[in-house]
């Protein structure tokens, strides 16, 4: 732990002497070269410390003032925590064998060394953001007639709080799934798919309302307690903060997962050993990668998701809504849906489970993808209905207009039916009954893995193509119905829309966040069914009869925990584009803002927003340079971790006279993976934040091109790679379950195409969601900070600072890759 302490306050200190360097080194340069020659000075804005929220209590809601409505908002708050809680409690309570328990609390411990580890990171990284905050609140653009030895640690705070929420709910599903993998793997023994199907999505549902309740929570607490002239700021501090804790945990996650999980894998073919052998000393850091990547990457991901887009859409209507009374409206309308889809959530889980039960309690077999489907459509249809009663009760008249409520709530819908449709979509190319997926096994049945990767290439292409084109109709939804008088009560109303459709996505995200958990814990199931040993235990039948009163089929238990797992493979790729998608549509309103401040109230500059602005289009074409080389930034910190995770399992691994790997092998492998995460975190981090920065400072509409590009492409990067790595992933499934080929060419294969293509659905992919957020909320404070400084201080100084900014963020990209490359020792 020091050591690698150590060689952060390295990194740290060697970043320092080369920005000190670099800007040294730009204080003679006048132009940034022919981009910048084309930026023309900007005109100073108002920011978010302009930003004021109205009086909640002017406004009254059946009787009752928006402020004390949403006090009561508290309490269901607090319910959803105690729903989780109590779930998080009878899973610790369940049945389960001494072995498997002892194998889950080691992956749990060094879950938590790894946590710890990341922690601190974090904070390190929280610096960078703190100077810029520091900077712009402190110095340039303070809290208007209010001190900053107030304002400032406010938003600071903030910014931590957001931080520690991404965190907290992060830890807090890492010990969920910890207590639930070692129970799944033990009902397995009971031969009866019900229970190892209930208990992931149990821990699932505990995690989801945990987050969702949390986050409701945190931002209720700024909207009800924090002094109007605060609020704003607190706000962007927070979902900074939250959206910086997202990226680093997804991206450090992501890199640590695939480096443990292809270290493991090239295992089986290398030793021609089982999957998930104990004596592979890679099995655990695979394990706890799961957790890391699948369980700490997705919760933080999916607590900023909410937060980021609530903030967007306050924003927006803090800035795009002029009328005092609309704005009430609109800001309590919105939190109250929060409220009443949390609990619409909890109905709905609660429906399935009695009827799934129903159908599936005593059944010896079942598809476990089937009752996880009807939850995901059985909470977006309550979702729906709750969102027409609500709004005809919260809003029956918007501003003197009787009609608006069921057009917002039709808004709304679009989204939440897209919480259910994307994953229907998905599901044709990621489903082992999917004909995409078997298209691939039979690719690498008949040409290996060479033609089994380009099948999966197939399917993640159309998949953007379908997944694309389905965002579109429904956002294009969303636009026609804004067209029918919500302009009269706002600017720009169909970008509010496109907020309140990806409002609309993560209606039931307690329930998209369940069945995205569901996935490690059925992956984690196996792989403790395995590092126990159970089967060797001496007189191990007699004790599960005598103690547990099962009658055990080994073989049967090992079918069941497999096929599950096909099936948890399958949601978890279904919540990628689901998040993608909400973080691309969200960005659009966050971006939106941008513009309201860059252009006065689109009363200013509007033609600067046009192909015919040259930086404009050039700012286009830059975001997406820095999208292609963030998937192979990330991917080469996989490739160079799993280089010395393999190269470490090789040299250490005994497979005669020893029934499992060493716990320290085991822990040595999960330092590797931790350094090379870590290693590569700190790289892309660095480069995408001095990007931001430069890019800000070029010129404002420049930045505003970048931020639209990163978006777009963002999206569809991540669906083509998210859904051929799904793709990828069952394939393998199909070999090993339904066609029982494990040790064969055919295995070998798919093993081969799946080590290649795990980065695609598990680093890169997921990772984009949160880059493209954090570069939109930090951007929202690097643009105000470049028009302040260039206009107090001349473009000369805004063009130094951009190049300067441009060169450190340049070292780190060269960094990601020259210093990131596999070098053999002598």
């Amino acid at each position: 732990m020091c050591n690698r302490l150590a060689r952060a306050a390295s990194e740290g200190r060697q970043f320092a002497q080369i920005f000190i360097r670099t800007v040294a080194a730009t204080i003679a340069v006048l132009t940034l070269g022919s981009i910048s020659a084309l930026a023309q000075p900007a005109h100073e804005v108002g920011g978010e410390a302009s930003l004021k929220l109205p009086d909640l209590s002017q406004v009254l809601f059946l009787g009752i003032d928006g402020h004390r409505l949403l006090m009561i908002g508290i309490l269901f708050c607090i319910f959803g925590l105690g729903f989780g809680l109590i779930i998080y409690t009878r899973l610790r309570k369940m049945a389960v064998h001494r072995s498997m328990l002892e194998i889950s609390e080691l992956i749990y411990e060094t879950c938590k060394t790894y946590l710890i580890t990341q922690g601190k990171f974090l904070l390190v990284l929280w610096l960078f953001i703190a100077v810029v905050i520091v900077l712009y609140f402190g110095v340039l653009s303070p809290v208007p007639d209010k001190p900053i030895a107030i304002t400032l640690p406010i938003i600071l705070l903030f910014s931590l709080v957001g931080i520690a929420g991404s965190y907290g709910v992060a830890w807090f599903g890492i010990r969920v799934n910890t207590f639930a993998n070692s129970r799944t793997a033990f009902a397995g023994l009971a031969g009866k798919p019900y229970p190892i199907y209930n208990i992931p999505l149990q821990a699932g549902m505990s995690i989801g309302m945990m987050l969702i309740s949390v986050e409701l929570l945190l931002m209720l607490i700024i909207l009800l307690f924090i002094p109007a002239d605060y609020a704003g700021p607190c706000f962007i501090g927070f979902a900074i903060g939250e959206s910086l804790g997202a990226a680093a945990l997804r991206i450090a996650g992501g890199i640590f997962t695939k480096i443990a999980d292809i270290g493991s894998d090239l295992m089986k073919i290398v030793f021609k050993i089982k999957e998930d052998d104990a004596r592979n000393p890679g099995v655990i850091a695979d394990c706890t990668g799961d957790n890391a990547g699948d369980s700490v990457g997705p919760s933080a991901d999916g607590f900023e998701t909410y937060g980021v887009t609530g903030v967007a859409l306050i924003t927006f209507i803090l800035l795009g809504v002029k009328e005092p009374t609309v704005q009430v409206q609109l800001l309590v309308w919105i939190f109250v849906m929060r409220i009443a889809m949390l609990v619409s959530s909890a109905v709905a889980y609660f429906i399935n489970g009695a009827i799934a039960k129903a159908r599936f309690g005593t059944a010896e077999k079942m598809n476990f993808e089937t009752p996880l489907t009807w939850l995901v459509w059985l909470t977006s249809l309550i979702s729906v209905a709750v969102t027409f009663v609500i709004s005809a009760i919260i809003v029956p008249n918007l501003g003197g207009d009787t009609t608006q409520w069921w057009k917002l709530a039709s808004i709304i819908s679009c989204g939440t039916l897209a919480g259910a449709i994307i994953p229907e979509l998905v599901k044709v190319f990621t489903s082992t009954e999917s004909r995409h997926v078997r298209e691939v096994v039979t690719s690498a049945n008949e040409g290996g893995a060479s033609l089994g990767i380009l099948s999966g290439f197939v399917a993640g292409n159309f998949s953007a193509y379908y997944l694309g084109l389905s965002m579109v109709a429904l956002m294009s939804t969303g636009y026609y119905f804004s067209t029918l008088g919500l302009d009269n009560l706002m600017i720009a109303a169909p970008v509010f829309a496109f907020g309140l459709v990806a409002f609309g996505f993560l209606g039931m995200g307690p329930v998209t966040i369940a069945v995205d958990s569901y996935g490690p814990v059925t992956d984690n199931a196996q792989s403790v069914y395995e590092l126990s040993l159970i089967e060797q235990v001496p007189n191990i039948k007699q004790e599960l009869k005598r103690d547990y009163n099962i009658d055990v089929n080994f073989e049967r238990a090992k079918d069941l925990l497999e096929e599950n797992d096909g099936a948890g493979n399958t949601f978890k790729a279904t919540a990628k584009p689901v998040l993608i998608g909400t973080a691309v549509v969200g960005a659009t309103t966050m971006i939106f803002s941008i513009i309201m401040a860059l252009t006065n109230g689109l009363t200013e500059n509007v033609n600067n927003l046009s192909l015919l602005h040259a930086p404009f289009m050039l700012g286009l074409i830059t975001g997406g340079a820095m999208i292609y080389w963030f998937t192979g930034a990330s991917t080469q910190a996989v490739t160079t971790g799993a280089y010395r995770a393999v190269e470490f399992i090789k040299a250490n691994i005994k497979l005669e006279g020893v029934v499992k790997a060493s716990v320290a092998d085991s822990k040595k492998v999960v330092e590797i993976c931790t350094k090379y995460a870590q290693k590569g975190m700190f790289n892309i981090f660095l480069a995408v934040f001095f990007a931001t920065l430069a890019f800000a400072f070029v010129e404002p509409f420049f930045f505003i091109g970048y931020l639209i590009s990163i978006a777009v492409f963002g999206l569809y990067q991540a669906i083509f790679m998210a859904n051929a790595g799904g793709a990828w992933d069952n394939a393998k499934k199909i070999v090993e379950v339904e066609l029982k080929q494990k040790g064969t060419p055919l295995h070998d294969a798919t093993v081969v195409v799946v080590t290649v293509v795990d980065p695609f659905k598990d680093t890169s992919s997921v990772a984009l969601n949160p880059v493209i957020k954090f570069t939109t909320l930090f951007g929202l404070l690097a643009v105000e900070l470049a028009v302040k400084l260039t206009a107090e201080a001349g473009s000369t100084l805004g063009h130094v600072l951009a190049f300067g900014f441009f060169l450190v963020s340049f070292i780190f990209v060269y960094r990601s890759f020259y210093g990131m490359r596999i070098v053999k020792a002598a």
